[in-house]
């Protein structure tokens, strides 16, 4: 194979976030691969997922939500999968994108994001600022079943994963139990996040374990606040769909140019409101800097008192009713009487008067008009109206910073997937193995299934031996026989099921798990890393595995059904 296609085809295997920027097919391909695997088709015997078929669409959703919270955790550990080097990355990745490019897309090459992220010291954030020289970490997505693994890990009760591991098995999830059709998920990467789209009623977004309405995308919580940032903020690099991909950077898009256009539409109405004395309220529960220029007037003894909104606001903490709908009278009742006050406070504004010139006027956020009259209505020393309206304005209209269509060229594929939500995993592995000399993503697919049977060993193997740096740090500085005691003392059990499918060799050693074939290729990693001008071969001969090498021969047991392979890690140049 070409060396491009080489560097495709182990990035399907690495998975690394560079990986998927800069071969976009990818995304995709690892949905169809956690939609390959059985793990996620045995999720529908639970009795979690018990009638889920009579349920709404939505309702499945939400089902499908409370069973990833229950069963995984959000990782961002960035030592899990070790380190590489700057140099190194934009080194390989120069043939297929410049240095400037990577630096604009990606946080490990200097992208920032917009104000809010310098705002918030985004690399300290994410615990970026500790690699302040040419060292960066590898962060890479996660399999199902090496987000399964993490229980294995010390500290994780649970399994775990990053934003696209989260992602990715969502969009599997929701076609395998939930029945959503692949046509309704849409996958969307920033720089920085990675979230899914799922065309049903309003739309729904997925946010790492959790689920986003619209209703909640305005509510102004803390929670909907964070699940608000990476639209907000950032840009968005890749949407992936089943019918392809559109790339801030590239200029064919292969996705169905009507899907994309009805994502766009869709997404954009999510994204936006009306301004009504609701979503006043919402807007000032998520906007604290403000909340010192409002109070509520409320009836207490047949006479009016006053009491600021973030005294008001305080006490939701503590209870089920809010400001901003039906439950107020509940919520202030909850209020304590020395907090309220006779008289109005000064330099405030009455939400109660602004919310009633809302309910009476209908006054468009959008409208120029409308929202001069508006200024009226928030003129006083406390706060700017202009930068209060162009706050409330944010609040109520959020525009996406999708890929810009307008100088791509639409080119979808002639062949589309055509998986259904009554297809067997049978009948979904069959439909995908007859597309993959015409379709990419498909092909692709099986090498993020990590099944050495079914596709060419070379990139397996070279994913194995050029990017498992933790087994190497961890292994440094052990000798040989002290190697060998450590696998051996391994349990021999893979975390992939099934003949073929194997681990990488940093995922058997952070998982301290691995069939004999696996703890071979970790082997041949070490050595390979130790004498780089030496010549390391595997043999699979069914139950037996064989490391060859000027050091020596190293003998293992397997049981995943390798007969006839012969592999070779050829010395570094």
């Amino acid at each position: 194979m070409t060396k491009a296609t080489l560097e495709e085809r182990s990035s399907a295997i690495t998975l690394s976030d560079m990986e998927i920027f800069i071969f976009p097919d990818l995304m995709y391909s690892l949905v169809l691969a956690n939609i390959m695997s059985p793990r996620v088709w045995l999720w529908r015997d639970d009795p979690w997922f018990d009638g889920i078929e009579r349920m709404t669409p939505y309702r499945r959703i939400v089902r499908l939500k409370q069973y990833l919270m229950d069963h995984y955790a959000f990782n961002l550990d960035l030592d899990t999968w070790g380190l590489t080097t700057k140099q190194r990355e934009i080194s390989r990745f120069a043939p297929f994108i410049d240095s400037a490019t990577l630096a604009e897309s990606n946080a490990l090459f200097g992208y920032e994001g917009d104000k809010y992220y310098f705002d918030i010291d985004i690399r300290r954030h994410f615990g970026l600022d500790k690699y302040d020289t040419d060292t960066i970490p590898y962060w890479k997505t996660e399999t199902v079943e090496a987000m399964d693994a993490f229980r294995h890990r010390p500290g994780y009760s649970t399994g775990a994963g990053e934003c696209v591991s989260l992602s990715t098995l969502y969009a599997a999830a929701l076609f395998i139990v939930a029945r959503i059709p692949l046509n309704d998920i849409f996958l969307l990467a920033t720089p920085l996040h990675s979230q899914n789209f799922v065309d049903v009623d309003d739309g729904v977004l997925t946010n790492n374990r959790r689920i986003v309405t619209k209703n909640m995308w305005f509510n102004g919580t803390a929670l909907s606040a964070q699940a608000r940032r990476a639209l907000e903020n950032e840009r968005v690099t890749v949407v992936a769909h089943e019918s392809g991909h559109v790339h801030t950077l590239y200029p064919e898009a292969t996705m169905d140019r009507a899907a994309y256009n009805r994502f766009s539409a869709k997404l954009s109405g999510f994204l936006a409101t009306d301004l009504t004395a609701d979503t006043l309220g919402n807007f000032l529960r998520h906007n604290t800097s403000i909340q010192k220029c409002f109070q509520v007037r409320w009836p207490r003894h047949g006479a009016d008192s006053y009491i600021g909104v973030e005294q008001v606001l305080a006490y939701e903490n503590s209870c089920p009713y809010r400001l901003s709908d039906r439950t107020r009278p509940k919520l202030m009742q909850e209020v304590e009487s020395e907090e309220f006050s006779p008289n109005p406070l000064a330099s405030r504004i009455v939400l109660n008067d602004l919310e009633d010139f809302l309910r009476t006027e209908k006054i468009s956020i959008l409208d120029g008009p409308g929202t001069a009259r508006l200024k009226e209505r928030f003129a006083t020393s406390c706060l700017n109206a202009e930068i209060a309206i162009e706050s409330l304005r944010r609040f109520c209209v959020t525009r996406p910073r999708l890929p810009d269509t307008a100088g791509k060229t639409f080119a979808p594929s002639s062949t589309p997937l055509g998986l259904d939500v009554e297809m067997t995993r049978e009948e979904v592995i069959e439909r995908l193995g007859s597309l993959r000399d015409r379709s990419r993503t498909a092909d692709l697919s099986f090498y993020a299934f990590r099944d050495v049977l079914s596709t060419d060993a070379a990139p397996f193997v070279t994913a194995a031996c050029a990017r498992s740096p933790v087994s190497l740090t961890a292994t440094a500085d052990m000798d040989l026989p002290d190697v060998l005691e450590k696998l051996a003392q391994m349990p021999g059990d893979s975390i992939y099921d099934g003949k073929g499918r194997l681990a990488q060799p940093d995922e058997v050693w952070n998982f301290g798990r691995g069939d004999g074939v696996e703890k071979a290729l970790l082997l041949a990693n070490i050595l390979h890393n130790r004498r780089p001008d030496e010549k390391v071969g595997i043999t699979c001969n069914g139950n037996k595995v064989l490391v060859s090498s000027p050091a020596g021969e190293y003998h293992f047991e397997c049981a995943k059904g390798i007969v006839g392979a012969e592999w070779v890690v050829e010395p570094k140049v």
